[in-house]
């Protein structure tokens, strides 16, 4: 005798139905962020970089004042409901220049770890997929220019070029560019004699396809991760190259020169300095929280 297809079967076999096509396909970039996600500081190192972002974005709407409007009535004033960080000598408001200043510090320090892995990148890639000679050769004058301490080759680039935003960026990415193609190296190198890379060379793929294809897609868990704190190097030493005078110049509200420009004022209105530190802090710590999180994401061991 035929089962009857009753309608609570039919109810069910419909959930059942709705619960698959619910369900999305896994895949390792999905699984990281499910990782990533739940990792509390880095949710919090996101927060606080989307924070900045938006800041960057619109800062002529959050800024209250003109970035130079001077007012010597208000020089010297501590933080209050007109001034949220007080004022500097010159009854600058602090809070609108360190605002303007997130347009300045976070798109040069991604600007210059992104020069660095395009032509240090490029140079480790070809040095570990040509190996022999080539390696010997690229690596060889790579360590020659990391023999040199970077902060010091920036600030001999810089000295030579002069102060800028251009011969900045050029300073502190010529002086980084060894580090970063060490890193790109070591991770191609990690996955050059995997299987899937020996099966695409035996099935005749080029060397280009091999590289771009095969080997930098499942190298760039550690060279994602190195990005993140390189660009939180970057900003450290922007901020440290105008606070010495090489880098950005006054009366750019960049955060370095402005604790450049407050530095005599540290006992009489320590706020001038208080707050552009803080803000190099925070966003040196959110990248941090951040990096901290995507690295312990990728890491396969922990899938």
């Amino acid at each position: 005798m035929a089962k009857m297809y009753t309608p609570a079967m039919a109810k069910l076999d419909k959930k059942r139905s709705r619960s698959r096509s619910a369900q999305r396909p896994s895949s390792p970039a999905r699984e990281a962020w499910i990782r990533l996600k739940r990792n509390r500081l880095a949710v919090v190192g996101m927060v606080i970089l989307a924070i900045l972002i938006l800041t960057a974005i619109f800062a002529d709407v959050i800024a209250p004042y003109g970035i130079d409007e001077q007012n010597y009535t208000d020089a010297l004033q501590g933080p209050s409901l007109h001034h949220l960080f007080g004022t500097d000598n010159y009854g600058r408001d602090i809070f609108s220049r360190v605002v303007y200043g997130t347009r300045i510090s976070l798109p040069i320090g991604l600007i210059c770890v992104f020069i660095a892995y395009l032509f240090g990148g490029v140079l480790g890639a070809l040095a570990a997929f040509y190996g022999g000679k080539a390696d010997m050769i690229i690596m060889r004058i790579l360590d020659i220019f990391q023999s040199i301490p970077p902060m010091l080759m920036a600030i001999a680039i810089a000295a030579s070029l002069g102060t800028g935003v251009v011969n900045l960026v050029i300073a502190i990415s010529v002086s980084t560019m060894p580090a970063r193609a060490r890193i790109v190296r070591a991770a191609i190198l990690s996955v050059k004699n995997s299987d899937y890379v020996e099966s695409a060379r035996c099935i005749g793929a080029g060397s280009r396809r091999q590289l771009l294809k095969y080997m930098l897609p499942n190298a760039l868990g550690p060279i994602l991760t190195n990005i993140t704190f390189s660009i939180a190097t970057a900003i450290l030493t922007v901020s440290s190259m105008s606070y010495l005078g090489l880098g950005i110049a006054a009366p750019t509200p960049e955060w370095g020169s402005m604790l450049s420009a407050g530095r005599s004022f540290i006992r009489t209105a320590p706020h001038i300095l208080i707050f552009p530190g803080a803000a190099i802090m925070i966003t040196v710590l959110a990248l941090n929280l951040f990096g901290d999180g995507l690295r312990d994401a990728l890491d396969p061991r922990l899938k």
